[in-house]
């Protein structure tokens, strides 16, 4: 059993922090976003004005797939699952009256991320927002998506090439700003176990680093900028573990691939969400349970921000009174449960000690294996770790159905009548309203000037230049979504999964 060490001293099994929440508490961020931007810009003021403490955006599914909310294959999914932002100006609505030098915003998007990010700061730019003072996190991170979640529109090393467009802007002009977030959740989401999570999700930093390195920046150029995400599923102290574990395997890893000096670049930071996969639509009161147990488990892991889930997700988009209940659970805990009174609580203790020796040992074995196959994209390209998920998931699946792994509700303590609870519905009524905005818009925008814009941006993306600034100044130009997805996929193509057999 390795020695645990102190909180705040290197490898950081402990926390990053000497004090952790002792002088000041992880960000409490709700995931939010619905219908219309102007509605989600309602629910963010309401969310704030309860206590939240950061914002985090989700968009729509043809928002997440880089299409207007004009286009056909958009038609019955506008705002349904989140926000749709098309263009500058409904990124101008969605955080109108919100101060964006003041507030810290994470976004949820990931292929069209670059574009999205583009938006996010012309936006700012019109608020008279200085570059250096924006706060928040980019999710951008192309891999899992191919690995797990299948958000992708390019082939991964054109959008490879994005990612690493905007971890170089970002190092230049928003050096408070996260412009990436490594993301384990949606892997662990797909079925994976806690140790494929760290394993995969730690692999696919470096990935990013390497990129970032070849691409001429130093290790502590952008590794203090780099996030993590990872998933509060509901084996208590395997989730404590296992952020222990993902801190000290990281700082180890880049202290010895890279050799990092700045002990910025060895700290992994990460925001938490409770498991959306363990929530049920049978008894979903049970659902507040598992949220505060999952959250009281990422706390007592050292997380840096939270997103509790509600009660009401398996059934609909959460209605304002179980997001609110769920921001009051992070509330509770760290107003009253006494949890915060000491760094990592369980530092010391045989069983949490000897998890986090051997989620490690297993994450190791994980990142050896793909580091042989030449790194995350030609173990992608194999499907190897897209197997693996899917293995762990048919047999814990296999568990559940012969009773063996217990869902309370679900397999075992079943009632014959549900309790009814109300849910937040979207209509169509959202995506008519988009739709009108968007001809609006372009019967007022400069035709000529997107046109130059894009052609301008096609040819940046023939060359190795990087594609913020033609970005940028596309979207300015009132350029939509889709159409700068467009552009840039005559240039990069599209990605097409190939089956696994």
């Amino acid at each position: 059993m390795l020695t645990p060490g102190q909180p705040g001293t290197f490898p950081y099994t402990r926390g990053i922090h000497e004090t952790m929440y002792q002088k000041r508490l992880w960000t409490m961020r709700q995931f939010s976003g619905f219908s219309t931007p102007e509605e989600t810009n309602a629910r963010y003021r309401y969310l704030l004005a309860q206590g939240q403490t950061g914002l985090s955006v989700a968009f729509d599914l043809p928002t997440l797939m880089g299409y207007d909310s004009d286009d056909p294959i958009s038609e019955g999914e506008v705002g349904k699952c989140g926000a749709p932002v098309s263009s500058l100006e409904d990124m101008e609505t969605l955080f109108e009256g919100i101060p964006l030098a003041e507030v810290s915003v994470s976004m949820t998007i990931n292929s069209p991320a670059a574009v999205i990010w583009a938006m996010y700061l012309a936006a700012a730019e019109k608020q008279g927002a200085d570059p250096a003072r924006l706060s928040g996190t980019l999710q951008n991170d192309i891999l899992k998506e191919y690995i797990a979640q299948k958000e992708f529109l390019y082939p991964p090393r054109p959008s490879m090439r994005l990612v690493t467009d905007t971890i170089e802007y970002a190092t230049r002009y928003t050096p408070r700003f996260n412009p990436i977030s490594i993301s384990g959740y949606h892997i662990r989401e797909a079925g994976s176990t806690a140790a494929q999570e760290l394993a995969f999700t730690l692999r696919d930093g470096i990935e990013y680093a390497d990129w970032a390195i070849e691409r001429g920046l130093h290790i502590d150029d952008f590794a203090p900028r780099l996030s993590f995400f990872f998933n509060a599923h509901n084996d208590f102290f395997e989730e404590i573990a296992k952020y222990r574990a993902a801190r000290r395997l990281w700082a180890l890893l880049v202290s010895e691939r890279y050799g990092a000096k700045d002990e910025r670049s060895l700290k992994l930071r990460f925001h938490a969400q409770t498991a959306g996969c363990s929530l049920t639509w049978q008894q979903p009161y049970n659902n507040v349970v598992r949220t505060a147990v999952q959250a009281m488990a990422a706390v007592l892991g050292g997380t840096q921000s939270l997103h509790t889930n509600s009660l009401d997700e398996a059934l609909a988009l959460p209605s304002e009174a179980a997001a609110t209940l769920a921001l009051r659970t992070q509330q509770v805990i760290a107003y009253e449960s006494g949890v915060v009174a000491v760094p990592d609580p369980f530092g010391g203790s045989h069983y949490v000690e000897q998890l986090t020796d051997e989620l490690e040992a297993k994450a190791r074995e994980y990142i050896a294996k793909i580091d042989g196959m030449g790194g995350m994209i030609p173990a992608i390209e194999q499907s190897y770790p897209q197997l693996e998920i899917a293995n762990a998931s048919y047999a814990f699946q296999k568990k559940v159905e012969a009773g063996d792994a217990v869902v309370v509700g679900v397999n075992r303590f079943r009632n014959e009548t549900e309790v009814p609870v109300a849910t937040l519905r979207i209509g169509e009524e959202a995506g008519r309203a988009q739709v009108a905005k968007l001809k609006s818009l372009r019967s007022r925008r400069n035709a000529a000037a997107v046109a130059h814009c894009l052609d301008e941006l096609r040819e940046a993306a023939r060359g190795a230049d990087n594609l913020m600034v033609p970005l940028t100044n596309a979207v300015r130009a009132y350029a939509t979504l889709g159409e700068v997805c467009s552009a840039l996929r005559d240039v990069f193509g599209a990605w097409t999964e190939r089956p696994v057999i």
